[in-house]
């Protein structure tokens, strides 16, 4: 079974170097390519005040932090949640940074030491060189709802994130999207009946099918048809 978790976090501001510290750290676990429902989150209390400017983008103050644990109390509950899987992050080094820098604070193996990562940030930059690969355009770009992300938040992100990641890598995206399992008025299943269904019938790794020339022709040749139609609104041509 190939276990992934797709990570994130939120400081008190940019630099590790100067003492900035992690205040919350988010986490999805993806199972053989299937989000899964087990998840890691926390706020910490990370002993020292956040940036105005951090707060800006996460909302987080520092009188929301006063009573959360420190990281060293969390760490042992962090450490086995990500034990032996493979992390997926956006702009790894940032958070990389931060989180091996207050497990050696503790003494103890870093987290480059102990797991090997998939940086997203890099890997949308070789796909699409030249382009916006922040997680909103990443969003826009493989139509994944971000419309909950008025702020950053590690665990929002985390999960927006791994639907992103499993689209761009050619994955199906296969999750309860609600916790609504009950049929519609007219008796259609649900999106979480759905769900489970594709789950019941996925067996192993996806097949993924690439186009002919042929079909990529043809799919060109429609895109410019709408583009005419709508003209000039086509988004599948202004995302290019």
């Amino acid at each position: 079974m190939t276990r992934q978790v797709v990570l994130d976090t939120e400081t008190t501001g940019l630099e590790v170097q100067k003492g900035h510290r992690i205040i919350e750290i988010g986490c999805v676990e993806v199972l053989n390519r299937r989000i899964g429902e087990r998840h890691f989150h926390c706020y910490l209390n990370p002993e020292r005040e956040i940036d105005e400017g951090a707060m800006l983008v996460h909302g987080i103050s520092n009188e929301m932090l006063q009573d959360k644990p420190r990281f060293r109390e969390i760490a042992a509950d962090f450490l086995a949640f990500v034990e032996g899987a493979q992390l997926i992050i956006h702009n790894a080094a940032f958070d990389m940074g931060f989180l091996d820098r207050e497990l050696s604070l503790m003494g103890e193996k870093t987290l480059s030491e102990r797991c090997d990562v998939i940086d997203t940030l890099k890997f949308a930059r070789a796909r699409h060189p030249g382009q916006k690969n922040d997680l909103d355009s990443l969003c826009r770009r493989y139509s994944v709802d971000n419309s909950r992300r008025d702020k950053h938040g590690a665990l929002l992100d985390a999960e927006i994130l791994a639907q992103v990641y499993l689209t761009m890598t050619g994955g199906q995206v296969s999750m309860l999207l609600d916790a609504d399992t009950a049929q519609d008025a007219r008796g259609a299943p649900s999106k979480a009946q759905m769900a489970a269904r594709l789950n019941d019938r996925q067996v192993g790794p996806l097949r993924i099918l690439q186009p002919s020339p042929d079909e990529l022709a043809a799919h060109a040749s429609y895109l410019q048809g709408l583009d005419k139609e709508s003209k000039g609104q086509c988004v599948w041509l202004a995302e290019r």
